[in-house]
């Protein structure tokens, strides 16, 4: 593969645009282009702002206007190929007369496949694989959907240094300080789906939304999904009109998956209790572990995750630790002040996620 180093540059401007802040995650993916002259200079850029709108390359041939023809797109994913809520971009830019196209990331979605083939067959020079490690990790939510058929599951919980949850008589604020809860909407705010338990609704009453510092909702919010069997009221804050619930009633996480996915959902944000994190983990069905740890002791409570069936270390679920963040404390919090928390970010061993 041989690339110019106008078409890496141009690569870094297209991901740095896919990455906009307000663009969501999710169904689609977040993508950017740039379009270059044939001296390499920078005639248009474009970038896809969710659902429904152009896609990055549409955008950027908008801008361009009759300047496109002859050029170089410069391209996140690879161009699409098929027709949803908006045309296939490998026929726009066949049509704009575009002479070369590089794209980072190739498309593995069955639906949208075969761009570069279409390119190809229409004369355009075609070349993709520049600075696919960032892409991927762009969309990595996205790209795991795709190539593994299901969601991207990321578990969070908070703790104490002895692994408890909540205190004997069920109390567990705040475990989590502040600050620790301000990032775990941000992290929410990055996936489409939230999921707990039919337990942690009855007990707890979560709304489940994702919040700004002042506690106010954001406009973007994902899908809240309650699973298991048991009724629950309606009063339940969870089932409010801020955002979208679903009661899937099912206990099987690989068949609640099943049902995300067939409902173009990438990325679920599992906050259940210790019960339903362990049903997660039993099915092998844990890609992720965001863990706030708080400086101190119960000593007796209830458990971070329910029994795996481990009656001997050798037998212990491994985990390989990604990122340590400490969370200062603000002085917020309870009569003492706040704690510092430690944000701990793991994954499985032996896994490329």
């Amino acid at each position: 593969m041989t690339f110019t180093a106008a078409e890496h540059d141009a690569m870094r401007r297209a991901l740095a645009l896919a990455a906009t802040p307000g663009v969501p995650h999710g169904p689609n993916p977040r993508v950017g282009c740039v379009l270059l002259d044939a001296t390499g200079n920078e005639v248009a850029e474009g970038f896809h702002r969710g659902a429904g709108t152009p896609h990055a390359e549409v955008d950027a041939l908008a801008t361009a206007g009759d300047d496109a023809r002859g050029a170089t797109a410069v391209v996140t994913l690879e161009p699409c190929n098929h027709t949803g809520r908006t045309g296939p971009c490998a026929e726009a830019l066949v049509a704009a007369g575009v002479r070369r196209v590089v794209f980072a990331q190739a498309d593995d979605n069955p639906a949208a496949q075969g761009g570069a083939a279409t390119l190809a067959a229409a004369g355009v020079d075609v070349e993709g694989g520049l600075l696919v490690d960032e892409a991927r990790v762009l969309n990595r939510a996205w790209t795991f959907a795709v190539e593994h058929g299901r969601p991207f599951v990321t578990w969070k919980f908070a703790t104490t240094l002895d692994g408890r949850s909540a205190a004997t008589d069920g109390t567990s604020r705040w475990v989590s300080s502040r600050a620790a809860r301000l990032d775990t909407h941000r992290l929410r705010g990055e996936c489409d789906v939230v999921l707990v338990g039919t337990g942690t609704v009855a007990v707890d009453d979560p709304q489940l939304t994702v919040r700004d510092e002042v506690d106010e909702p954001l406009p973007h919010q994902p899908l809240r999904v309650v699973m298991g069997e048991r009724d629950l009221p309606a009063d339940r804050r969870v089932f409010d009109d801020v955002a979208e619930t679903e009661h899937l009633r099912s206990r099987d996480p690989r068949a609640v998956l099943e049902q995300l996915y067939a409902r173009d959902r990438q990325h679920v944000f599992l906050e259940g209790g210790p019960t339903l994190a362990a049903a997660f983990l039993a099915a092998d069905l844990v890609d992720e572990v965001v863990a706030y740890v708080a400086p101190m002791l119960l000593g007796a409570g209830r458990p971070a995750v329910g029994d795996l069936g481990v009656e001997t270390i050798g037998d212990a679920l491994h985990l390989r630790v990604t990122d340590v963040h400490v969370l200062p404390a603000t002085g917020q919090d309870g009569a003492g002040g706040e704690d510092t928390n430690v944000r701990l970010t793991l994954t499985r061993r032996g896994r490329d996620r």
